[in-house]
Formats: structure tokens, sequence, C-alpha cells
């Protein structure tokens, strides 16, 4: 449930199966500690899985909101008057838009674990960047939050 004020929010979580990394990652870190005995390996467990397990959760905190006449995505926070036309983009038009077509310049807050984006342009002229690159698992619902944001 979205609290006033609140057009557009998700989370942009890691998938279930990099949770199975961490837990291979802490076994990973026990098995190489086993040779200083049985208390070091589970130390190495405990602490490999929650380690892991932090990295994995600090990189799929990042969130797309679109909060009043704000856009925030990630550590941006872009005013939506200074934003242009949003281009909803399918899994082979956002992979082409992070590889050859992508300006270094641009903004992206890219996960390559979720297929879709959406590109959105920067009409402000004192800003260089050309575009904002977003990946969202629902971009059709975040380019119309942004459309309802600027009405």
């Amino acid at each position: 449930m979205l609290s006033s004020g609140v057009l557009y929010d998700e989370r942009l979580t890691a998938p279930r199966s990099w949770w199975s990394i961490t837990v291979l990652t802490g076994i990973s870190v026990g098995l190489a500690l086993f040779p200083y005995g049985l208390l070091a390996a589970l130390g190495g467990l405990v602490v490999g899985t929650a380690l892991a397990a932090v990295g994995v959760s600090a990189y799929g905190s990042a969130r797309v909101r679109v909060i009043g006449d704000a856009l925030v995505a990630g550590e941006a926070r872009v005013p939506v008057s200074a934003l242009g036309e949003t281009h909803v983009l399918d899994a082979e038009e956002a992979r082409a838009w992070r590889t050859h077509r992508a300006d270094p310049r641009a903004y992206m807050l890219l996960r390559s674990y979720i297929p879709t984006a959406v590109r959105i342009e920067v009409v402000d002229p004192e800003d260089p960047t050309p575009y904002l690159y977003l990946s969202t698992r629902r971009p059709r619902a975040l380019a119309d939050a942004l459309e309802k944001a600027r009405a």
C-alpha cells in the first residue's frame, strides 16, 4: 500500500537464487578454515554466510520511487519537471540500451537480473545527463506514475 504522495515504489531485490549463493559462500569459507579446526570452520561458515547475505541485501536494497513531484532512483533525486519522455523498454531494448546504445554520461540504476527497464530523457539544459536508465520489473507502472506526477 502506497502512502499519500507516493505514486510508485519498487525495491530492486536480488533474486532468490542469490540467497542460495550466500550459503555456498559460507560453506566455502568454512571449508577453507577447516584445517584450523571445527570451531574455525563453523565460525567461517557463519561469518561467511552473514557477510555474503549483507552484500546481497545491500545490492538488492536499491529503490525506485515517484514521490510527489520527484523521481528517486537509488542515490539520485530528480524533479519531474527536469524529465522528458519516458520510454518503456522490453528485455531486448533494455539490453541494447545498457550495452551498445548506452551513453557513458547517462545515469544507470542497472540490475542485471531484471530484464526490463525504462529510459527517461533529461530535459534540464544545465544537466549533462542525457537520460536515466532504470531497471524495473514494472516499467509501464513507473511510466504511468511519472505521467501522473507531471499532471
